[in-house]
């Protein structure tokens, strides 16, 4: 059995870290909306309506983190947990189908005081799937029918549930997850290239049977144009407003101008521009460098992890972390087009930070094996190279 170290404190710290700022920052974006929404409360108006709801479900967050981090990775490994998951997590995704819409999208299960979003778990219920389901196939990774086509089944059955929400954004989180899972468990390059070309294919037809995606991809040309600055490229516009103005420096915290119902939702999908106008580049740069740091030690404790699923799995969790907050940061700054995703620990929602920082506990606690060798992982590591072996001789039999 490996044996188990210290937790990796830094990683612990950096999730922390941006988890408290992305709540201060929340304060900064949604003050003045808050007063606006509660002007008429008999309370009276506060500018801490959404600042108390993050901050409070980032302390919540930082808890489930860190009991994350105490529950044995191994247990994700057990058949009946892992189908239990993806379960859970497809009748969820069904049920957000039996609430009203908002905005045109049904992405949320709400109650009285209470709404959740389902997708976040299907960044969870995937990677552990797919950990679980090519460790027990690894002699078959490079077979088609029974493990690609399995493997892409899932994957489909959850991202079309996404997709018909619709939230492209989240779906296309999902593929890459699917990408660097399966290309780490060693995986045929024709595979991945076959499968690439099916994602690509489902990307463009997401786009022809929906006009308002194919008016942002022509908006993101050029979004200030005056046909696009106040419609399909009204967002991306105001947020490059709102970055240029900051310039090296920024405005100073809590003095922005574009979150004041110009900019929409600025403390949600577009926080980071309120980063860029409020903290300059240099704020903007420190939460790149955070998140690369965050990748580093994710990284490291996947490779280091004392056997393959745990491997898989840490690759796939921080996969989904690192390429949600490179989509969302892309799109504030009009490098990718307008797509609606928050940005990982900053943006707004109860869901998106808890399950992060769940994520997170999973990849601490896998932190905490590195460098050792399980049994299991000895006993893989045998099996192999008693197939290399086997395989070498059959070749130097025939000739």
């Amino acid at each position: 059995m490996a044996k188990k170290l210290r937790m990796d404190w830094f990683l612990f710290a950096i999730a922390a870290s941006l988890a408290l700022f992305g709540a201060v920052m929340v304060y900064s974006a949604s003050a003045m909306i808050s007063l606006k929404e509660t002007a008429n409360n008999p309370d009276g108006a506060t500018q801490f309506q959404y600042f108390f709801k993050q901050f409070g479900f980032t302390l919540f967050g930082l808890i489930v983190m860190y009991a994350a981090s105490k529950v044995d990775y191994k247990i994700y490994r057990n058949k009946y947990v892992v189908l239990g998951i993806l379960a859970v997590t497809a009748v969820l995704l069904i049920a957000v189908y039996g609430f009203p819409a908002i905005n045109g999208a049904r992405r949320w299960i709400r109650f009285p005081g209470f709404s959740f979003q389902p997708s976040e778990i299907a960044k969870i219920a995937l990677p552990i799937f797919l950990a679980w389901f090519l460790t027990i196939k690894e002699n078959a990774v490079g077979e088609l029918r029974e493990t690609v086509l399995p493997c892409l089944a899932v994957l489909a059955f959850l991202g079309g549930l996404i997709v018909l929400e619709p939230d492209l954004g989240t779906t296309i989180v999902l593929c890459a997850i699917f990408v660097s899972v399966y290309f780490a468990a060693g995986a045929k390059l024709l595979h991945l290239a076959a499968v690439g070309a099916v994602m690509l294919v489902g990307g463009i037809g997401a786009l022809i049977f929906a006009p308002w995606r194919v008016a942002r991809l022509v908006a993101f040309f050029d979004p200030c144009a005056q046909e696009n600055a106040a419609g399909a490229g009204y967002q991306v516009c105001q947020s490059l407003y709102a970055i240029g103005s900051g310039g090296v420096l920024g405005e100073g915290f809590a003095k922005g101008q574009q979150k004041l119902f110009y900019l929409p939702y600025p403390y949600s999908d577009f926080i980071f521009a309120v980063v860029g106008e409020e903290l300059g580049l240099f704020g903007t740069l420190a939460v790149v460098i955070a998140f690369g740091l965050l990748l580093w030690r994710g990284t490291r404790a996947a490779l280091l992890a004392p056997d393959r699923f745990g491997m898989l799995l840490g690759i796939g969790l921080i996969t989904g972390l690192i390429v949600q907050a490179l989509f969302n940061i892309s799109v504030v700054i009009s490098i990718l087009p307008a797509k609606g995703i928050p940005l990982p620990f900053i943006s707004y929602g109860g869901s998106s930070i808890v399950i992060t920082l769940f994520a997170v506990g999973i990849l601490l606690n896998i932190s905490q094996y590195a460098g050792f060798v399980s049994k299991d992982a000895t006993l893989e590591t045998n099996n192999f190279v008693r197939r290399k072996k086997k395989a070498k001789s059959k070749r130097f039999a025939v000739n």
